[in-house]
């Protein structure tokens, strides 16, 4: 899907940072924007099928339920990046991974109960995976933006 119609461009600027908290979300976003529920509906499900909308749901701030983040970085050898990368999302404290050109080519963040669980998760991840570099960098301080797209 390369192009947009203007209905897709309004329900993905919609719902990025305000998806309605109710018994019938589609619907208020229907009636936001002058659409059917059904169209709503449709087109979300369209955008999630092409793979521009990779999930629905809530982000929570780990700090506030009492978990700690992390974000690691992996020093991969190119023959096993696949492979390590299905390990890695297996735990299901890992929220996303990605690869980057660089030494350390793995990059993934871990939400946990504690510093202690994600240290207790990156050893299996290194013992299954064979890879002995995998930098544990817990942020000092959080700066958070928003980040909106405007499509």
């Amino acid at each position: 899907m390369s192009q947009f119609d203007k209905k897709d461009k309004e329900i993905l600027n919609r719902i990025q940072s305000d998806f309605p908290v109710s018994s019938q979300p589609f619907l208020a976003i229907a009636e936001d924007l002058g659409l059917t529920e059904a169209a709503v509906i449709e087109s979300i499900t369209r955008l999630k099928d092409a793979g521009i909308i990779r999930r629905i749901g809530g982000n929570i701030v780990p700090g506030k339920i009492g978990f700690v983040s992390t974000l690691c970085a992996a020093s991969v050898p190119e023959d096993k990046i696949d492979d390590f990368a299905r390990l890695v999302n297996q735990f299901p404290g890992v929220t996303h991974n990605y690869q980057r050109d660089d030494a350390f080519n793995i990059w993934f963040t871990f939400i946990a109960p504690s510093m202690m669980d994600i240290e207790e998760n990156l050893k299996v991840i290194s013992l299954k995976s064979g890879i002995s570099e995998i930098l544990n960098l817990p942020a000092t301080k959080v700066y958070k933006i928003k980040a909106q797209f405007d499509i």
